[in-house]
């Protein structure tokens, strides 16, 4: 967005939860955005037995949970408000779970000036869902098993009503192509600002320390970090002992006691992620369920780091194993995978040379937003939105 807005007029309504004072966020947002709408949303801070309760009632309901909680009355209303009186070439709806909202031109539109709408999927999310009900725990598993096929009746009904639709991943793509080939697509990859995400001194990180990050209270990261906590770590621990374990993001209370101890610091949120990239020695990617790409993954190449990952966590990102990260799916093998590169600094300087290289090259953000503007001036040059679009859903 921030990129788009050099050059374009860019506003933005957005769900905030609603339990954040979100000012300092808005002003920031304004230096880029010409009109920033928030709506506050408090159901997803929802956790614990109330969350499990609501979600085992959802199971009654013909639609799925995703689509109750993004469902608010506030948000079409100030949706509506201001597209009435603002005219725009391009509508953009962030997630799929966004798809419910209804979309009305500004009055006195022509049919050859109606807004595209334009779906961003982030990830296929019901595929998320269906990847975690065949590797989650029994209760997980029961709800997945439904939920995620309820979410793919709405998410690929959302995909027919779409002008365009832009992935972040080859893989995405197919699945909507396969479902939808009429749809036009285009792969835009998760990006990073590669001026902001830049290589520190070699003095700048602490030795024999790992880092995991991302949002712990996401179920793949959950899982991910627990795998690694209980299954990885313990072996690297064997052979050497005064290795450390990172785990930076925002994590629910209830798993802090089952990660942290002495070789494991469960820092939780903070303010700058590149501070703890810069300091870890190596970056790790133990991720067994997902979808999309991961932006941890692209961050850590941009700032030069050596990276080991799964091969679900490197999915759809175009690197490959000995060249800009290593890859291992077992314990073992992600053990002697670190291990490579804890014994040979050079390594490490290696890979993530070529891990920043490819980072300028294919995932800055400029080189994304230029992806973009190409594909919203194809939807543009091909005449009128066709009417199915004009009164459905998306999110500004």
């Amino acid at each position: 967005m921030s990129r788009l807005g050099r050059r374009h007029e860019v506003s933005v309504v957005a769900l905030v939860d609603g339990y954040v004072d979100h000012d300092a966020a808005v002003r920031d947002t304004q230096t880029y955005c010409e009109d920033v709408l928030t709506v506050p949303c408090k159901l997803h801070r929802v956790t614990g037995t109330t969350k499990r309760l609501l979600q085992l009632g959802s199971l009654a309901l013909p639609g799925s949970w995703e689509r109750a909680q993004y469902r608010r009355s506030a948000f079409q209303r100030v949706l509506d408000d201001h597209l009435t009186v603002h005219r725009y070439d391009v509508v953009v709806s962030e997630f799929a779970f966004m798809g419910g909202y209804r979309i009305s031109p500004a009055s006195g539109s022509r049919p050859r000036s109606r807004p595209r709408l334009v779906l961003d999927e982030h990830n296929i999310e019901y595929d998320i869902l269906r990847r975690t009900a065949s590797a989650s725990g029994f209760t997980r598993r029961v709800f997945n098993a439904v939920n995620w096929r309820k979410l793919r009746r709405e998410e690929t009904r959302v995909w027919r009503r779409f002008d365009g639709c832009t992935l972040t991943s080859e893989r995405d793509a197919e699945i909507v192509r396969r479902e939808v080939p009429s749809l036009p697509t285009s792969v835009i990859p998760n990006g990073v600002d590669v001026d902001l995400f830049r290589p520190g001194a070699p003095g700048d990180a602490d030795p024999m320390t790992l880092l995991f990050f991302g949002a712990i209270n996401y179920y793949p990261n959950t899982d991910g970090a627990t795998f690694f906590v209980k299954q990885v770590f313990p072996l690297l621990r064997a052979r050497y002992p005064k290795l450390r374990l990172r785990i930076v993001g925002p994590i629910p209370d209830a798993l802090i006691p089952t990660l942290s101890d002495e070789r494991v610091d469960v820092v939780g949120f903070v303010d700058d992620v590149i501070a703890e990239i810069a300091r870890s020695t190596v970056v790790v990617v133990p991720l067994r369920i997902g979808g999309g790409t991961r932006l941890k993954i692209v961050e850590a190449m941009s700032m030069g780091k050596p990276i080991v990952s799964t091969r679900l966590g490197a999915e759809g990102i175009d690197v490959s194993h000995e060249k800009e990260l290593l890859l291992a799916d077992t314990p073992s093998d992600l053990g002697r995978e670190i291990g490579r590169v804890l014994d040979d600094p050079a390594l490490g300087q290696r890979l993530g040379g070529e891990a920043r290289r490819t980072a300028v090259e294919k995932y800055s953000w400029e080189t994304g937003a230029a992806k973009l503007v190409d594909f919203y001036g194809e939807l543009l040059a091909r005449g009128a939105a066709p009417s199915n679009a004009r009164s459905f859903s998306g999110a500004v």
